[in-house]
């Protein structure tokens, strides 16, 4: 049977902020229907890949047809270069987790480079197994004022890095653990945590649309020396990242400068 997304919301004609939502939303949508095929393993990993990956495709080559798309399962078609709108797209953002039903902590990434700023514009990020979409524009979320207690760094469950963790020591911090890179920066839009710090090795499409979500929800975002994140570049190895509450942003960065990170992951 052919998985049908819907018709997106009138305003996505016009509204970035919106079809960025409905793309996410839709290939998050497909990802639950590949869920249920009954694959496991390395074969439900390259079915949601594909799936996700082809659906986004077809779908910005219809509601945008004028713009380039970079796509983690595509060939990087380097006329994004010369392009004004880049789709940055990653259309299933913790394999892993999503081959580990029932686990949630896996997204699909879905956002928007201009020319004109030079910069991201517009995202979203759908966690589809915990029914969630997190935008930009006038959706976005607004993290709530810090709680009291020991500040959260969301870290890999499977390799927790070890500059981390003498961070969370320096700070008096609790680690916690999680899936896809997307399913981190989202914790701390949730409160759930307070800052992600990865030095593992990432691409664009990692961090293109959750970054977009965060500084949207007020938190600061760069690279792990305080160097701002950019997009589009001809390499698009991007492999450092900080997501946190603006109040740890000094702190963070500082250590990082004053220790450097000695492993990652």
């Amino acid at each position: 049977m052919t998985f049908d997304p819907g018709t997106p919301p009138p305003a996505a004609a016009h509204d970035d902020h919106v079809l960025s939502a409905w793309l996410a939303e839709a290939a998050g949508g497909r990802l639950l229907e590949v869920r249920q095929e009954g694959l496991e393993g390395r074969a439900l990993k390259d079915a949601g890949d594909a799936a996700a990956h082809e659906l986004l495709m077809a779908l910005v080559a219809e509601h945008r047809p004028g713009d380039a798309v970079l796509s983690e399962e595509g060939k990087d078609d380097k006329v994004r270069l010369t392009a004004d709108r880049v789709w940055i797209i990653d259309p299933l953002d913790g394999t892993r987790e999503f081959s580990e039903p029932p686990r949630d902590d896996w997204a699909v990434h879905v956002a928007l480079w201009e020319r004109g700023p030079a910069d991201l514009t517009a995202g979203a990020v759908a966690q589809p197994a915990l029914g969630e979409t997190f935008v930009t524009g006038d959706g976005a979320p607004v993290v709530p004022p810090r709680a009291e207690g020991r500040p959260r760094i969301a870290v890999s469950r499977s390799r927790p890095p070890e500059f981390v963790t003498v961070l969370a020591g320096e700070i008096d911090a609790e680690l916690v653990a999680m899936g896809s890179a997307g399913v981190k920066v989202m914790s701390v839009v949730r409160d759930l945590t307070d800052a992600y710090v990865h030095a593992g090795g990432q691409y664009e499409w990692d961090s293109a649309a959750p970054v977009a979500v965060a500084r949207a929800a007020g938190l600061f975002t760069s690279r792990i020396d305080g160097r701002p994140l950019e997009y589009n570049q001809d390499d698009v190895y991007l492999p450092d990242l900080i997501v946190c509450r603006p109040e740890l942003a000094d702190t963070i960065v500082d250590f990082v400068r004053r220790h450097g990170v000695t492993s990652a992951g």
